[in-house]
């Protein structure tokens, strides 16, 4: 289940990218939901676990990627137990972050109202302990906090 922490979290990853850099494994790169994530969000493939094929700006590292996916793969395969701040992801990563969140409990920060999308889904307010179902739930509790 997703859990979301709305507004500044005291313990958050701030800046999730820089985390990553420091900490990431190989493996991570190669999974098969990581190779789906960059491609989808960076519209880049995956060469290995340190080659990265980039349609703008041709072969990149892997610390070349965006913050949105290096968010993303900290979501799906940290077990830090840290929250990271899922504001440096834009909205095309919400997808993405239910996608994980059906897979584990995950808890984020949001510094933002990031939109989920028009279907249904099971999110837990933190600041409120409200279980929201859609947009229309999130967006009255949300613009409160942030």
């Amino acid at each position: 289940m997703l859990k979301i922490y709305l507004g500044n979290m005291e313990n958050a990853i701030y800046h999730p990218p820089t985390y990553f850099d420091n900490r990431y494994e190989d493996e991570w790169i190669t999974n098969e939901l990581s190779i789906r994530m960059i491609k989808a969000v960076d519209k880049s493939a995956v060469i290995s676990s340190h080659l990265i094929q980039s349609p703008v700006l041709g072969p990149i590292s892997i610390k070349e990627l965006s913050g949105s996916v290096k968010t993303l793969m900290l979501m799906a395969f940290d077990q830090s137990g840290n929250v990271f701040n899922a504001s440096v992801c834009g909205d095309d990563c919400a997808k993405w972050i239910l996608s994980i969140a059906k897979t584990k409990d995950l808890t984020i920060n949001l510094r933002h109202i990031m939109d989920f999308g028009n279907e249904d889904f099971e999110i837990e307010i933190l600041n409120t302990g409200d279980i929201i179902h859609n947009m229309l739930e999130y967006v009255d509790i949300a613009g409160e906090y942030v």
